[in-house]
């Protein structure tokens, strides 16, 4: 078995209007294989992943799967070919029940003479979520009643539950904590023992290195190279991925914090029903990490500073002076930008243009008596797209076609274009690939130099460390621990505090 094909693709291209996403990609993998799939932003990577899944339909090409010719036109009827997928971004129906989602598609095999029986659509539904361990999520419940990482787990349990002979995984892993992780690694581990083979995608090197058996790199839509076993060396498979020499040094090369004297933003013992105590400063020219494990609410913090969230006591202040920040629209006056870790539902507007997401937040700085001349909007966008590199075929494209990493470069051409002073940054990096990621660290740099106070919030360690003048540690909603930068700060030292 191990030597046995059971996907073959072939000659596949694929266009979006103008943008060629796969240009005649051939790779095989065999059965019992866990077989990564890297690029950057924009290589093909989802692109023939859902191809294979029936999202999208291919222009060109053959796909064999266990030496069928594959031609699928539905995500229902990859399933029925023993293909499951878990997409990048949220794949549940908020307004369905858990269940409801597990099997939608499905949902004849629990009717009867035309009734649907919800009861035995629960039960059923138990046994998957039981299936990977999970006890804590009930099926009657509305998948929009829980966070986004245990909507996740509702992904891995319906795709689990079908016993796929082909599991796709497209970057799931960016939206789980420690112990979310660990339940999907189990699985991919038991798809294994049973002969099935998992396609699984990811910007995490050191991950891919540890998960997978071999690789296939993609660049610009066009297949690069496989890798197997020991000839996946991280270094190596960087400069394959984008063509040219990587440093090793993304992080910031001086050992020492800085900071200006005036503090833009304070908080002084705020509480909410999640957050206990906070205290603490953001000062011009710095950039304040904020780390802990998935739990410690510093998302929750982020959300607070930009005015989503509310305290039930304490105080703000901005520049000196007492600030009440009501909501969003007040944060953004106040010159405060926000990067929210939910890229696609709460960042961008997905199914709108670059162009109208890039303006969105400076329209009363475009605008004359309320009205904003196109040729402004227009050239406003250009120059932002520009800047920051942002590669569209042009700025009336839907931020939905765009790959994760020039989605993020969206969000953040819209602050830089608001020109605010303070930025939020809450996982800036989540799901990026590793030259969209060495540039961000670089603008933040950048913005460091110019004054832009910079609050960055990661459950990536390496990132605190590499890119903080301090760092505050987080651990059930209050601050434990704070570092200042400096040789000494090591990954150990900040998980002792975690936990």
């Amino acid at each position: 078995m191990e030597h046995e094909i059971l996907l073959d693709i072939q000659h596949v291209s694929k266009s979006f209007g103008l943008t060629r996403a796969l240009k005649d990609v051939s790779f095989q993998v065999r059965k019992g294989e866990v077989r990564g799939i890297i690029g950057e932003n924009g290589s093909g990577k989802s692109t023939v992943s859902n191809i294979i899944a029936g999202v999208y339909s291919k222009d060109e090409g053959k796909i064999l799967l266990a030496g069928k010719e594959l031609n699928t036109t539905t995500v229902v009827e990859a399933e029925a070919n023993g293909i499951a997928l878990i997409v990048q971004e949220i794949g549940t129906i908020g307004d369905i029940s858990v269940a409801s989602n597990i099997f939608l598609g499905n949902e004849k095999r629990f009717g009867s003479k035309g009734i649907i029986s919800y009861r035995k659509m629960n039960r059923e539904a138990e046994k998957a979520l039981e299936l990977i361990g999970i006890q804590t999520i009930y099926p009657e419940e509305k998948a929009d009643s829980y966070n986004l990482e245990e909507r996740k787990i509702i992904e891995i349990a319906k795709a689990f539950y079908t016993h796929p002979q082909l599991l796709i995984v497209d970057e799931t892993a960016n939206a789980l904590s420690s112990h979310g992780r660990s339940i999907l690694y189990t699985v991919i581990e038991e798809v294994k023992k049973y002969g099935g083979t998992v396609l699984f995608i990811t910007h995490d090197l050191e991950e891919l290195v540890k998960i997978c058996d071999s690789v296939t790199i993609l660049r610009d839509g066009v297949y690069i190279d496989t890798c197997h076993g020991e000839d996946m060396v991280i270094n190596e498979l960087k400069v394959k991925m984008v063509g040219r020499e990587m440093s090793d040094h993304y992080y910031r090369s001086d050992s020492e914090g800085s900071r200006g004297e005036q503090a833009v933003m304070s908080l002084q013992n705020i509480f909410t029903s999640v957050l206990k105590n906070i205290s603490l400063e953001l000062h011009e020219g710095e950039i304040l990490g904020i780390g802990g494990l998935s739990d410690c609410r510093m998302h929750e913090l982020g959300r607070l500073m930009f005015g989503l969230d509310q305290p039930y006591s304490g105080k703000i202040a901005l520049n000196g002076k007492a600030q009440k920040l009501q909501n969003p629209v007040k944060a953004i006056k106040c010159g405060i930008g926000y990067v929210s870790k939910n890229r696609d539902t709460e960042a961008v507007i997905l199914q709108d243009s670059v162009k109208n997401n890039v303006c969105l937040c400076s329209l009363d700085k475009i605008s004359r008596m309320g009205f904003a001349a196109l040729s402004k909007e227009n050239a406003f966008a250009d120059k932002w797209i520009d800047k920051l590199k942002v590669k569209v075929n042009s700025r009336g494209e839907y931020v939905a076609s765009l790959s994760g990493g020039n989605k993020q470069k969206v969000v953040l051409a819209k602050w830089l274009g608001r020109g605010s002073g303070i930025l939020i940054l809450d996982c800036p990096t989540r799901g990026i690939d590793i030259g969209v990621k060495e540039a961000i660290y670089h603008l933040m740099e950048e913005l460091k130099a110019q004054g832009t106070a910079i609050l960055l919030i990661s459950e990536e360690l390496p990132e605190l460390i590499g890119m903080s003048d301090r760092v505050l540690i987080m651990k059930d909603g209050q601050i434990v621990c704070e570092t200042m930068r400096g040789p000494e700060v090591t990954e150990s030292l900040l998980i002792k505090e975690m936990i």
